[in-house]
């Protein structure tokens, strides 16, 4: 992995390959995470150039340690005061379908103060013939979110002059999970709203930040749909799917993974996706060992209800981080009362009905299986 620069008007480039991918990630004991291994560059350049920019007030708030409270019971919720991104955040665009096109005329990425790009991600191609030689639609512009969630939350734009909607594409999905994989930290997680499920901006964008808490969904037993393309199903609340790959599938499950999120968009369904470092996939708990392992990336796609015009919820939105576990609070006295039935109750009413969700996952599982 290399960073580069050409001149003072162009941003900085990371230059990756698959041996850039860490490996050997392991969780350490206790619900804090911490490094297992020193930090890559790809995570120096994002934490660096993140609270650079944090220094220089490009962001709307200031954001500083997060008062923090893991709620009580087998969840595991991670709840966080957010109070300033309730407030400050950008409003939301008026989405009416999920697959709505792209309006130059509204706040897109191309609209942003330059100052606010981290770096561009460029992935070479291995085995070319000339130094430097890339993938066409190569370039993924990472930027900061002046609405942060969390430390080094950044977002991740697919060749931005483009102007794709946000609906999810394999190359989107594939450098996603990569990210992931890039970095030795395993609190970096990577997310995705489609339209109708909470995406502010109809321009296609990640979201990517650092947790510094264990989630469960890291670890949580899961049942086989369709194996050998990576393809599960979850065994309690949210109901969802789940995909898990290692370095060397990558591209093979991210294009499974575009199959499924490509049949939700073409029946209309409101979806959340969230990549995190997780141990591979069981129908049981894992051993100590294997519960600590963070060698590869879980993928969690959870389809659901649409939110167009809904009424937003006081305590927070449901949303790709809420459904992993991780409850940014827009007040104080939800954070400090809310209990873990109050939440399961609020994320139960944003998904699919019950036999709804059962009929749709025989309809992956067939569609997979079929391709």
């Amino acid at each position: 992995m290399s960073k580069q620069k050409a001149d003072a008007t162009m941003p900085l480039q990371l230059v990756y390959s698959n041996q850039d991918f860490v490996a050997d990630v392991h969780r350490s004991n206790g619900s804090r995470l911490g490094f297992a291994s020193p930090a890559t560059l790809f995570d120096t350049t994002i934490r660096a150039g993140w609270t650079d920019r944090m220094n220089r007030g490009l962001f709307r708030y200031h954001l500083g340690d997060l008062q923090t409270r893991i709620l009580p019971g087998p969840s595991g919720y991670v709840a966080q005061l957010n109070i300033q991104r309730g407030v400050e955040r950008r409003k939301p665009q008026e989405i009416l379908s999920i697959q709505q096109e792209f309006n130059g005329k509204q706040f897109n990425f191309n609209k942003i103060n330059p100052e606010e790009v981290l770096f561009e991600m460029i992935k070479g191609v291995e085995g070319g013939n000339e130094k430097g030689q890339l993938h066409e639609l190569c370039r993924m512009v990472v930027l900061v979110n002046v609405s942060p969630l969390e430390f080094g939350h950044c977002l991740f734009v697919p060749e931005p002059s483009r102007c794709f909607p946000q609906v999810m594409t394999s190359f989107a999905i594939r450098v996603g999970i990569e990210s992931v994989l890039l970095s030795s930290d395993p609190g970096f997680r990577v997310g995705f709203n489609s339209l109708g499920a909470f995406a502010s901006v109809n321009h296609l964008h990640l979201h990517g930040y650092y947790l510094d808490h264990e989630l469960k969904i890291e670890s949580m037993p899961v049942k086989p749909l369709v194996p050998e393309r990576g393809f599960y199903g979850s065994l309690d609340v949210p109901a969802g799917f789940l995909f898990y790959t290692e370095s060397e599938s990558v591209e093979k499950v991210a294009e499974a993974i575009c199959q499924v999120t490509d049949f939700l968009v073409d029946g209309n369904i409101a979806h959340n996706l969230f990549m995190t470092r997780g141990c591979p996939p069981c129908d049981r708990t894992p051993n100590e060992k294997g519960h600590r392992s963070r060698n590869g990336v879980r993928i969690a796609v959870w389809p659901r209800a649409s939110s167009f015009g809904a009424k937003e919820e006081s305590a927070f939105n449901v949303a790709l981080c809420e459904l992993a576990g991780h409850l940014p609070f827009k007040n104080k006295q939800d954070y400090e009362l809310i209990c873990e039935k109050d939440v399961t109750d609020i994320i139960q009413r944003y998904l699919l009905p019950d036999p709804q969700f059962h009929t749709l996952e025989q309809q992956l599982t067939r569609h997979l299986m079929d391709l």
